[in-house]
């Protein structure tokens, strides 16, 4: 086993936070854009997602201040692309479901042979950030 980094440890988890933080924000106002024949059914899978990118903050919150760190304040930057169709929500869902992925990658690979805990925990919200993207994949093919 190798020493863990604390400090980029930590760092990482405060920015893995903004980033499920602005998932809160994100999924919630697509969750208020949404209309159409099919409205009802995603507008329920965006609350399910704004209310799974809380719980995950709230995880990773626990770990950083189990680690003597400080739960940032702030979200990650959200840009607003006035795009509120059925097909850009969902493409803007995957894009920043792909960011997602990419934070817990960087995590992996900073906490890997270096705290058993935190491998495990990373991959399996690697494991969940794959699933979303799959899904998204699977709800974006009847638009292409």
């Amino acid at each position: 086993m190798q020493e863990l980094d604390n400090k980029k440890t930590i760092d990482l988890l405060n920015a893995i936070m903004e980033f499920e933080l602005a998932g809160v924000v994100r999924y919630t106002h697509y969750s208020l854009m949404v209309t159409g024949p099919y409205r009802i059914p995603i507008v329920d899978f965006f609350k399910a997602q704004a209310g799974e990118s809380l719980l995950h903050a709230q995880q990773v919150g626990e770990i950083l201040t189990g680690m003597d760190g400080h739960p940032s304040l702030k979200i990650a930057p959200i840009e607003e692309s006035y795009k509120h169709k059925v097909k850009d929500i969902l493409e803007e869902s995957l894009s920043h479901e792909y960011k997602a992925l990419e934070l817990y990658k960087k995590f992996l690979h900073t906490v890997e042979n270096a705290s058993i805990y935190l491998e495990e925990f990373a991959r399996n919200m690697i494991g969940q950030e794959e699933m979303h993207n799959l899904e998204l994949k699977k709800m974006l093919r009847d638009f292409s």
